[in-house]
């Protein structure tokens, strides 16, 4: 009714332009998306998780703070959100354009090898053909997937023995066509590079992910700092001597990680003098590389945990003065130190030292006994909370030791890149581990249909264990619930049906008559 007069309606058959008319000059929709942009400009808080360069992950989400656990944002609501993929969040770190870059450089250093090989040599580069992006990424996977199928050398990937045999590098890549990749990857152009920097061959990597790694993800309050080790046995400059280690040539990584996800935020190499931090007056050069890698989240209420290399009583002044807390273990000799008395120690007893401008001086209960008295043992929290948000960088790298991607070679940016595209690859996990429990938490799945013509294939439906269910019963129904069979109403291979049944499958949440729907269903592409 309209008006206090009733109108009449006559259908008619729509044609395809009134249709295009409906879905793309609809008054409807741009009322409802000019209201949604107006509620979201109200917003103005930031995301924790930035969408980079990719526009088919788009995250918005507004945010609402205060959480015991830091001043990481909480999630509110979730406006639009679209489930990325694996391979999406990787290339949030190995872009496009990053990729792009090592191909023009791997390319160009080809082209220079071919022609310094002598006439008449025959050889790989021989056949070399220009490399694209997709290779190249497809170069990467062969890579990863490496570090997880263990083998002594490269050519037994290829390998046509029974007994060794990994067809699926062979689908990827020939065994030579791999091999001259691995030999031509540059990252550099050597006409153009500076040759004053010791990193000049991998520094446009290196820059590259470090700038996406700080941008994609905002960390929770704790942060830690702490050094991660890569073996290395060959001449290099700025490479390590540990005798305390089992292997005692390394090249030297200072990490800044997130203490409740582990994601790395910054990496710096460390170069001997040339290191890329910027030198503070007093601090030193452990300070310095403090104050450089916390330089972006100074003033945002952060708490750092360091170990006792960096710990110092100016140190954490400086930082208290920036709104940022600090603990950590102290070596008793450091300058603004007071003296304290020695005692004698017992057996496995020693002094530990600890700094902290976020704790006070309470004890607390570990949970422990101690076996011999029987009494609980207790801590400062000082000491239980250093124990536990340091190990950070040290669950990264145990994590990348089972994965490790990089083998012996005797170009040593090449095993860096490896090294970086391993942390990538971990902190793409944590991306796609940190949205899906997002997605779990506040996506509420839309019921499949009961009718209509059978969809795309479904992985789930065909590959995965089925078993017949009885059907929940509803308070209309009770004992008697049922619901139409979806095969039977399906018109593919034989006549529509509307029929009842009382059985469904649970894990596809839909109805099936067990003979003959329920195998049909689950083995047949076109039910």
């Amino acid at each position: 009714f309209f008006g206090g007069n009733t109108m009449s309606f006559k259908r008619r058959q729509l044609t395809n332009e009134d249709i295009v008319e409906l879905f793309f000059n609809s008054d409807n929709e741009s009322e409802y998306q000019s209201e949604a942009s107006d509620s979201d400009s109200d917003q103005e808080l930031s995301p924790n998780l930035v969408a980079m360069e990719n526009p088919e992950v788009t995250t918005q989400i507004l945010m609402e703070n205060g959480d015991e656990d830091g001043g990481r944002p909480l999630v509110g609501d979730v406006m639009e959100f679209a489930s990325p993929t694996e391979a999406e969040c990787f290339k949030l770190f190995m872009t496009e354009q990053l990729v792009g870059d090592i191909v023009e450089e791997t390319n160009r250093y080809a082209l220079e090898l071919q022609e310094k090989t002598e006439p008449g040599v025959r050889g790989k580069l021989v056949k070399w053909v220009s490399t694209t992006v997709n290779e190249m990424y497809t170069f990467l996977v062969a890579v990863l997937l490496m570090g997880i199928v263990r083998k002594n050398s490269l050519r037994e990937y290829w390998s046509s023995d029974p007994m060794f045999a990994t067809p699926f590098f062979a689908t990827l890549f020939s065994q030579d066509r791999f091999l001259v990749l691995l030999r031509c990857l540059h990252f550099a152009n050597n006409a153009t590079v500076n040759l004053q920097d010791p990193l000049h061959k991998i520094r446009r990597v290196l820059s590259g992910l470090t700038k996406t790694f700080g941008q994609v993800f905002v960390p929770y309050k704790d942060l830690c700092i702490d050094e991660s080790l890569m073996l290395w046995k060959g001449r290099l400059s700025f490479r390590q001597y540990i005798p305390s280690k089992r292997h005692r040539f390394r090249v030297k990584f200072f990490l800044l990680c997130d203490v409740k996800t582990g994601f790395v935020q910054d990496i710096i190499i460390y170069t001997g003098s040339t290191t890329d931090i910027q030198h503070y007056e007093g601090l030193g050069v452990s300070g310095s590389v403090v104050m450089t890698m916390l330089a972006p989240h100074l003033g945002k209420g952060h708490t750092l945990y360091v170990d006792n290399w960096y710990s110092s009583p100016t140190l954490f002044q400086h930082r208290l003065s920036n709104n940022t807390g600090a603990c950590g273990t102290l070596r008793s000799n450091r300058k603004g130190m007071p003296r304290f008395s020695s005692r004698k120690m017992q057996k496995g007893e020693r002094d530990v030292h600890v700094l902290s401008s976020v704790h006070t001086a309470t004890m607390s209960e570990t949970g422990r006994v101690d076996h011999l008295t029987g009494e609980r043992k207790v801590k400062p929290d000082c000491v239980q909370e250093y124990n536990k948000k340091m190990g950070a960088v040290d669950r990264v790298y145990m994590v990348n030791s089972f994965v490790e991607c990089a083998r012996k070679t005797t170009k040593w940016y090449k095993k860096i890149f490896f090294h970086l595209v391993g942390t990538a690859l971990f902190n793409s996990h944590i991306v796609h581990r940190h949205l899906t429990e997002l997605l779990e938490e506040h996506h509420i799945p839309r019921r499949p249909p009961t009718g209509g013509r059978p969809s795309g294939d479904n992985p789930l439906r065909l590959t995965a264990q089925h078993f017949p269910a009885e059907m929940p019963q509803t308070d209309a129904q009770g004992s008697r619930t049922r619901r139409h069979c979806k095969v039977c109403l399906s018109e593919t291979r034989s006549r529509k049906l509307r029929k009842l049944t009382k059985y469904m499958c649970v894990p596809c949440d839909t109805p099936l008559c067990v003979t003959p729907c329920f195998g049909e269903y689950h083995t047949l592409k076109h039910y």
